[in-house]
């Protein structure tokens, strides 16, 4: 994902029709994906909420391709999928999101 702004207060990132805010001004993390032509209605959460970001990898049984992941993991146990080029980008994007939050690694 690239860094589309970077601020002490909001981080934006972008992967093709994938966007990924994070604002502490209004206190929430923000996913907006495009499907096709038409924006899908965007998911929030509260950045309280947010207990860590970590790579999820699997291997594409008919290719087999890693495909990976950055994770968005919430108190409840849900999660949020954010697509990155290859491993390294999504370690990367989740470096970057831990620094930004203040979390451990």
């Amino acid at each position: 994902m690239a860094i589309v702004e970077s601020t002490s207060k909001r981080l934006v990132l972008k992967s093709g029709s994938t966007t990924l805010t994070l604002d502490k001004d209004t206190g929430k993390i923000t996913l907006e994906r495009k499907v096709l032509l038409w924006r899908a209605k965007p998911t929030e959460a509260a950045l309280a909420d947010v207990t860590e970001f970590t790579v999820d990898a699997a291997v594409d049984r008919a290719s087999g391709v890693e495909v990976c992941n950055t994770m968005v993991v919430f108190r409840g146990g849900q999660g949020w999928a954010l697509p990155a080029a290859d491993k390294k980008e999504a370690q990367a994007n989740a470096a970057k999101l831990r620094e930004f939050l203040g979390l451990p690694a």
